[in-house]
């Protein structure tokens, strides 16, 4: 072994636990909630025992240790991450702290001594933990993934208001929006003929079946993407049970868990393999079986919500044309998108009087720049010869 290689080795790895804890340090002194404060700062607090670890063999090599300072390039790459939001910061450290575990694999290679082995394979177990824990952090930090945490915790929720019911009313609201939209711009070019009936119509029904094969299509990879990571689980409990019972007793610990709280709860888990998958996918994926919604369900839900929704702009053009269909059209689509932005309030809890006059002012709109586009195009303003 070349020893000048592995002091150099072991520098890199030095600097890179450092550049960690500094950057941990810096999202902490940004951040208002002190329980994720108190994660980042133990996240830092264990990058920079990593460091004093490998600094410790550095000096037994008689090697140099890097000063403590990070480079311009990464003080001004740190400086615009940490500004670019904590969300966006947290998914790059979870990226950086994975990608950090792969770099473990391979500078283990040049390792000889066993300690230096066990000493980098405790590390790499570490920094997934880490990873995990970061992500935790991210879905937290996001609104509609927090509350898909806390719907998944409430299986009335996921049977009623939180499921079918709330794609039902953001169906109705696409195809409304979207065939007001068409039918709006048809009249505006054909003054309300027989065209306008048509294009509505088709409209409504390419909405319906998008939205239906689109619904059904995202909850069956949801599953399928909670079947795979299942299975990940289980291959790396199988093949590796000590080294995953100690990762989830990190994740535990960074969590805020008292060491041997955390290895008291791993240490049980361990017992109960399947019992254990549950847990690592619903703890460090947030990922639960029962949360997820039948396909079938949501995609019959998805499509007739919104075909209803396309069919309200249309209606009047079933029973009458010209501008007098334009106008009830208007009327009749204007009312239903201030219902539907009431009916939002279901799901989004936001006060009704304010959603409903939203949306109102959102159809008006879209069907107003619709129109003006048909009317412009139109034969009649001599656009098109």
């Amino acid at each position: 072994m070349n020893k000048e290689k592995l002091i150099k080795v072991l520098q890199k790895i030095y600097k890179r636990e450092i550049n960690g804890a500094i950057l941990y340090r810096q999202l902490a002194t940004l951040e208002k909630s002190e329980n994720r404060k108190k994660i980042l700062i133990n996240l830092a607090e264990a990058e920079e025992k990593h460091a004093e670890k490998w600094k410790t063999r550095i000096l037994e090599l008689d090697g140099e240790i890097p000063e403590k300072t990070i480079n311009v390039f990464s003080r001004i790459k740190n400086w615009l991450l940490v500004r670019t939001g904590t969300e966006n910061a947290l998914k790059r450290l979870e990226e950086a702290e994975e990608k950090d575990s792969d770099a473990y694999n391979e500078e283990a290679k040049i390792f000889i001594e066993d300690r230096d082995k066990n000493e980098l394979k405790k590390t790499e177990i570490e920094e997934k933990a880490h990873a995990k824990v970061l992500k935790t952090l991210v879905e937290d930090e996001h609104p509609q993934q927090r509350l898909d945490f806390i719907l998944k915790r409430e299986k009335w929720h996921t049977q009623g208001v939180g499921g079918w019911v709330g794609q039902a009313i953001y169906g109705a609201n696409d195809g409304l929006g979207a065939v007001f939209g068409i039918v709006s711009g048809m009249a505006g070019y054909s003054g309300g003929s027989d065209v306008v009936l048509i294009a509505g119509l088709a409209g409504a029904l390419a909405s319906s079946l998008s939205m239906g094969s689109g619904a059904y299509l995202a909850r069956k990879s949801e599953k399928e993407v909670y079947q795979a990571e299942i299975e990940r689980e289980r291959k790396e409990i199988e093949e590796n049970p000590e080294e995953e019972r100690e990762e989830l007793s990190l994740f535990y610990q960074l969590k805020g868990f008292s060491k041997d709280e955390a290895d008291a709860l791993a240490n049980k888990l361990i017992e109960q393999p399947e019992q254990m998958v549950k847990v690592l996918a619903s703890e460090e994926l947030g990922l639960s079986e029962s949360s997820f919604p039948n396909p079938v369900k949501e995609a019959f839900s998805a499509g007739i919500s919104t075909a209803v929704g396309g069919m309200i702009p249309v209606i009047p053009f079933l029973f009458s044309s010209g501008m007098l269909a334009v106008i009830l059209s208007l009327i009749i689509s204007t009312l239903a998108h201030f219902a539907v932005g009431v009916l939002k309030t279901i799901v989004t809890g936001r006060n009704w009087f304010k959603s409903g006059i939203e949306m109102t002012a959102v159809g008006i709109i879209t069907a107003a720049a619709a129109y003006g586009l048909g009317l412009l195009l139109s034969p009649e303003g001599h656009i098109i010869p």
